[in-house]
């Protein structure tokens, strides 16, 4: 299934290497369809695709193609949970900044510098214990 939506670059997480052949990258994208009431969705980047977001920092704007993508889990205990995940094929800028780095950089649309240069971006916010997402030592999760 594929789905597009556009929207501005609200928090870009490091790359995360899951397992020896398994990397992600995640990313918070807020959707402003209703100005009053945004949407900060959860995205991810798998594989070779995580360096999608090296040309991109905090607050830019981008367009993504994605697939909604859902599975079952059982825990060790029996525990039945369902998780959900956003996985991003591509991810590319949006119009108002491929003009603006248009102009300001020579035409070719994107910084040459895969760094993160946003200090916001050193800010990752914690975690809570309830999160699924996260890959701990004890658990038996493919992600």
């Amino acid at each position: 299934m594929g789905i597009e939506v556009s929207g501005k670059l609200h928090t870009i997480y490091e790359t995360k290497q899951v397992s020896e052949r398994f990397s992600k990258r995640e990313f918070v994208l807020e959707m402003a369809d209703n100005p009053k009431y945004p949407q900060l969705v959860l995205f991810q980047l798998t594989g070779d695709r995580v360096t999608q977001l090296d040309d991109h920092r905090v607050g830019d704007e981008v367009r993504i193609e994605f697939s909604l993508r859902g599975r079952e889990w059982k825990s060790p205990q029996g525990d039945l949970k369902y998780f959900n995940s956003l996985d991003v094929w591509k991810l590319e800028a949006g119009r108002s900044n491929a003009r603006a780095r248009s102009s300001s950089q020579g035409g070719n649309g994107f910084r040459s510098s895969g760094a993160l240069n946003d200090p916001r971006d050193a800010e990752i916010p914690p975690r809570g214990d309830d999160d699924f997402r996260r890959s701990t030592t004890d658990d038996d999760l493919p992600f």
